[in-house]
């Protein structure tokens, strides 16, 4: 087999291992948070426990899209084009990060950790 086939064979897989982790993160949030309501636990906190668990898997598998297409355009095709075009995807898919790191942590990924208030 030569490089160009080897390559995208790796990319795809690293593409199927993000996807894969999408659908894995949502099965094991959407269970956990059926099991917190059937154990009638607060809706509220339920529902933000799954809306945190299902970003991070969202976010982990967006890490691994990017990784899959940077092994494909770098490794195959690395003309200007397909450079921009990744340019593209990738500043779209930071975008989608950042907004939602935001929505689960309240803070911009640079800002420090709000520390909880000490009673007192």
């Amino acid at each position: 087999m030569e490089f160009t086939g080897v390559m995208e064979t790796v990319g795809t897989a690293v593409d199927a291992c993000g996807v894969a982790v999408m659908v894995v993160g949502a099965v094991i949030g959407s269970a956990g948070f059926l099991r917190r309501l059937a154990a009638r636990e607060e809706l509220t906190g339920s529902y933000r426990r799954y809306r945190q668990g299902l970003g991070r898997a969202i976010l982990l598998g967006l890490e691994f899209l990017v990784a899959g297409d940077i092994i494909r355009t770098v490794a195959i095709s690395p003309t200007y084009t397909s450079v921009g075009v990744l340019a593209v995807i990738v500043a779209v898919r930071t975008f989608l990060s950042f907004s939602l790191e935001v929505e689960l942590e309240g803070r911009w990924p640079w800002q420090k950790r709000r520390r909880a208030q000490e009673p007192g």
